[in-house]
């Protein structure tokens, strides 16, 4: 091969982070020398490095596919919303500020494509190959000018291209050409051929629409992959679809006798890691759930509060919700309510926040002895450490830091 490839997508979760993940573990078991990319990736679900740096889930899923250790090279530009017009960029896995869209698609992205294609260099010079994941869809052509994660990068490096189709969704014989025609002649020599995502059904109906595209755009279809349910593999373009992906469709085994424990999870605003409850979706004979309504936690054996780019956004949201109060009262009763970071942090007395927010200072639910005060300055760490007598590790990424007054360790602290 040339060195690499770049993954793009017809449109948002056609696959391309699964299909990314995919060839690097095919390429691994060939015995090539592998590692993911992704220039861009906007994503509230993020993985803390070994050197402290903050990048993609989806990257180091991918890493893991290629049995490398993911590293800041792997995703330079992360961009975390806090808003439906701002994101906090984070460069080489360092938080660098908060930016509207227009200003970054105004000309600091344009500026970052040097910093982007150092970085592939730099994989490039140590492995085989480099597999690329697109953002969204190529043919964004209102964004091409200061494009550095689809065919700006394709053709810095010089790559080909695979365009990935999710046929569930329909319209993927018109959404391959239709995005292939949108491009400009450059950037369509850069086109390899398609490749069909999400299939149910017999293959055999597909192939006349697959001669048809080959005899219109003279690209071939490189493969039919079948819908797979109940994958659990970190994604990162919607929350609702991971949510729905990740949860509602693991593939677990049955529960131990008739026992069922219920676990509803608050549907914060800007709901960050919402991954860290996959782990008890997997479990026998637990079902997790997504609430937003107070009288869904009515019959929850557990309640938890997750992570989120918003903390003070998310306490106001559970009160006008009567979340707040509902929550308050369970704890009053003895029955458990689990805070996650960002939910930690709302459970506490008070919370003082002249940075994310810039709220000041805020009450807190005060269902625990705690204080909150937001650093400047991010945590990013992976601390070790023991829990129930067995040996665990973890990841820290807040900017909150705590002023505990009381209380209980949880589990070995």
């Amino acid at each position: 091969m040339s060195g690499g490839l770049l993954v793009a997508g017809t449109t948002s979760d056609a696959g391309k982070s699964v299909v990314t993940a995919g060839i690097c573990r095919w390429l691994v078991r060939r015995g090539v020398k592998v590692a993911p990319f992704k220039a861009q990736n906007m994503s509230l679900n993020s993985f803390v490095t070994r050197e402290g740096a903050e990048i993609g889930r989806a990257q180091a899923m991918q890493a893991q596919a290629a049995r490398v250790e993911p590293t800041a090279l792997m995703n330079p530009v992360l961009l975390k919303p806090g808003s439906d017009r701002s994101s906090q960029v984070v460069l080489m896995g360092k938080p660098v500020g908060e930016m509207s869209a227009r200003g970054y698609h105004g000309g600091r992205q344009e500026a970052l494509l040097g910093t982007v294609t150092d970085c592939l260099e730099q994989l490039r010079s140590t492995y085989d190959a480099v597999i690329c994941e697109g953002a969204g869809s190529p043919a964004e052509i209102n964004l091409r000018r200061t494009d550095i994660v689809n065919m700006g990068i394709a053709r810095a490096a010089r790559f080909p291209v695979l365009v990935v189709g999710d046929i569930d969704r329909g319209g993927v014989f018109a959404s391959f050409f239709g995005t292939t025609a949108l491009l400009s002649a450059e950037d369509q020599s850069l086109v390899a051929g398609y490749l069909v995502n999400k299939f149910r059904g017999d293959v055999s109906l597909l192939e006349p629409g697959l001669d048809m595209l080959y005899g219109l755009t003279g690209r071939r279809t490189y493969g039919v992959l079948p819908y797979a349910h109940g994958l659990g593999i970190d994604e990162e373009d919607g929350l609702r679809v991971s949510l729905r992906g990740a949860v509602r469709e693991s593939v677990v085994a049955p529960p131990h006798g008739e026992d069922v424990l219920r676990v509803a999870v608050c549907a914060v605003p800007l709901m960050s890691n919402f991954t860290d409850v996959d782990a008890l979706a997997a479990e026998p004979g637990v079902v997790v759930r997504f609430v937003d309504r107070a009288e869904e936690l009515a019959d929850a054996d557990l309640v938890i509060v997750p992570g989120t780019r918003g903390t003070v956004k998310a306490l106001a949201w559970l009160r006008e919700r009567g979340l707040a109060d509902a929550l308050v009262r369970r704890a009053a009763e003895g029955r458990p309510v689990l805070g996650i970071c960002g939910g930690f942090q709302v459970l506490g007395e008070r919370i003082e926040d002249e940075v994310e927010s810039r709220a000041g200072v805020v009450d807190g639910l005060g269902v625990l002895p705690v204080r909150i005060r937001f650093d400047r300055d991010k945590t990013l760490a992976r601390p070790v450490g023991s829990a129930l007598g067995e040996p665990v590790e973890g990841y820290e990424i807040h900017h909150g830091v705590a002023d505990v007054r009381g209380g209980e360790p949880f589990l070995d602290g």
